[in-house]
């Protein structure tokens, strides 16, 4: 996997994220309520709040990625620990994912601790 194809990959990932947050929430906050203006706002429990929290947390990782493989790209440093690296990341958030959602804390947090330092070795491959 290259890293423009891991970004591509978890954009995706991401995205799949908002659509499982969103049906999460729906049997919880009803269809009016999301449709509508949400000027109150309704907590949700159990794995809807969990998908809160993962895509919240999806989209602070891919602030950090996306720059990561960008500088990668434009500064033409694509090498093997480059491509490793971004390929880390995707598979630890592919499983970062259902861990957070199903509460299966201790390989959440592995997955989230392989992923960020996946994402810190691309600086540095960057310098």
């Amino acid at each position: 996997m290259t890293e423009l194809e891991a970004l591509v990959a978890y954009g995706l990932l991401t995205a799949l994220t908002v659509v499982w947050q969103a049906t999460g929430s729906l049997g919880q906050l009803g269809i009016a309520y999301l449709m509508g203006a949400r000027d109150e706002q309704r907590p949700v429990k159990g794995v809807a709040a969990r998908l809160n929290r993962a895509l919240n947390n999806a989209i602070t990782a891919m602030a950090l990625f996306a720059p990561a493989v960008l500088l990668i790209l434009v500064t033409d440093q694509s090498t093997p620990a480059s491509t490793l690296a971004a390929t880390v990341f995707f598979i630890a958030r592919l499983i970062y994912l259902p861990a957070y959602a199903f509460a299966i804390t201790g390989v959440r947090t592995l997955a989230w601790a392989a992923g960020f330092a996946a994402t810190v070795s691309l600086y540095l491959l960057a310098l």
